[in-house]
């Protein structure tokens, strides 16, 4: 079953959220219908980037990449042209 990795952003608090899952989309709606501790304060938060795996593990370690320091800098330099029209 396939597995993505998820990056959520909020543009007026300027807060992401990188996650993964096994159902993009009824993930996404837990997450527009605060069900998420993480994001229920930062309501709209947007999908900005996704990544599908093939397993899992693939996927996790992925999250854990883009929540470090140089993850989070490809995640801005990835998306830059989207962060420049904010």
């Amino acid at each position: 079953m396939a597995q993505y990795v998820y990056v959520l952003y909020n543009h007026k608090d300027k807060y992401m959220y990188t996650g993964y899952t096994g159902n993009l989309k009824q993930r996404m709606q837990q997450h527009r219908q605060g069900k998420s501790a993480s994001t229920k304060l930062h309501q709209p938060m947007k999908l900005v980037y996704y990544e599908c795996c093939i397993a899992w593990q693939d996927a996790r370690a992925r999250e854990k990449y883009l929540k470090s320091g140089m993850g989070k800098r490809y995640i801005k330099n990835r998306l830059a042209q989207y962060f420049a029209g904010l």
